[in-house]
């Protein structure tokens, strides 16, 4: 990556704020923390659901509100939103509060979404350097695996009691690191090209939809990336400090497995340059879309085995640490400019839609127990992993496409 360009100055910055916003301290007893307020497994689905619900009111709002005023605009207000959620859970002791808890982060969360992307990819065009969108992303994704390696040690052993009060100091010390996030998110500049779309709300969401009509293969990628993301992130993290507590691990080592994890994550993240340069980027998602579904599939039959579900933890961290970066540079290599992060919210609208699905699915199943649950997301990321992903052509460069009336 080249020095003293835009690129450098955007990707230095997210990943300050990204360190910063990423420590959440009750992040490692999060899980327990909504049992000892009273939740159980298919609420906890619930609280995953509205946080989808979040997601999918937002999208399109906030993405043609990235497009229009740029992205640090977004994300300030996105981080403004996500203190105030994260916040409402000191107050949270009966399930609603948590449900419009997990709907505001939801929210917040698309302040960031395609906004983020639309920054660096703009950015890194300006010094010719689009072609490292994914070893950008890498690093600036590494932040959180970094900060989990101390968060996740002081977080379990600050809450070894599993207390309110313990509980409560970790979401207080959220808050004041969300703020300093907020403080560095104000050294964020925007390229020139980006948050200057003046036509009607209209033509820009049309525009969105008809740069995914005329390039469908990034709507397949999209979707092969997020049916292995919801059942091996987004659902397998919500649980595995359970299983890893069924399955014998004492609460206060729970950080020292998260910090090994996280560690492995930060190493891959840094990686991602080396390794597309050995493999094709669609080799890489297959490989790790497989390794998914063979995770998933071994935590459902063999989860009362602690040496199974600690290897499996490590090889679902290593795996989504890859896929994100990846997909990223090969669907921005196709999206169009002018509506860079209006098309990423519109893709992220079908996201939220298969959270809501496979949430409320999973839910019922959680009941049956922990087999069913996670052989049923094993075959989610199964029919993910075989949708087909097809790059943009080195010959064909992403243009804007034409306005329409």
């Amino acid at each position: 990556m080249k020095k003293i360009t835009l690129a450098s100055h955007n990707i230095k910055i997210l990943f300050l704020s990204k360190i910063f916003g990423s420590i959440r301290f009750i992040a490692p007893v999060l899980t327990l923390f909504y049992f000892s307020r009273g939740l159980d497994e298919p609420q906890i689905l619930f609280v995953m659901t509205f946080f989808s619900v979040g997601v999918l009111i937002g999208e399109i709002p906030t993405g043609i509100f990235a497009d229009r005023f740029g992205a640090k605009a977004s994300f300030l207000c996105g981080s403004l939103l996500g203190i105030g959620s994260h916040a409402l859970l000191l107050a949270a002791y009966e399930p609603w509060i948590f449900f419009v808890s997990s709907a505001l982060t939801g929210l917040a969360a698309t302040f960031f979404s395609g906004a983020d992307e639309a920054l660096i990819y703009e950015s890194l065009t300006l010094s010719n350097e689009q072609h490292r969108m994914d070893k950008a992303m890498g690093q600036i994704g590494s932040a959180a695996f970094l900060v989990s390696i101390i968060v996740v040690i002081i977080g379990a052993f600050l809450a070894k009691d599993l207390t309110n009060e313990q509980f409560q100091r970790l979401i207080l010390l959220g808050v004041v690191f969300m703020s300093i996030e907020f403080i560095f998110l104000l050294f964020i500049k925007n390229p020139s090209k980006q948050g200057n779309y003046t036509d009607h709300v209209h033509s820009q969401v049309k525009e969105g939809f008809l740069a995914i009509k005329k390039n469908p293969q990034v709507l397949w990628m999209f979707m092969n990336v997020s049916l292995v993301f919801i059942p091996a992130a987004a659902i397998f993290e919500k649980f595995d400090q359970k299983l890893l507590v069924d399955a014998g691990l004492a609460v206060y080592l729970i950080g020292i497995v998260y910090a090994v994890s996280a560690f492995s994550g930060f190493v891959t993240s840094h990686a991602i340059g080396w390794m597309t340069g050995k493999i094709s980027r669609v080799t890489l998602l297959f490989i790790t879309g497989m390794l998914a579904v063979a995770a998933l599939a071994a935590v459902a039959v063999f989860h009362a085995y602690l040496w199974v579900v600690l290897g499996m933890l490590l090889v679902l961290k290593v795996v989504n640490a890859i896929r994100y970066p990846v997909y990223s540079q090969l669907s921005n290599d196709i999206i169009p400019s002018n509506v860079r992060a209006t098309t990423i919210s519109l893709l992220s609208i079908l996201d939220s839609g298969f959270d809501i699905i496979i949430f409320l699915s999973v839910s019922g199943m959680a009941l049956s127990g922990f087999t069913p649950m996670f052989l049923a997301c094993a075959a989610i990321a199964l029919i993910g992993v075989m949708i087909p992903v097809l790059p943009k052509k080195e010959s064909m460069q992403a243009t804007p496409l034409k306005k329409h009336s």
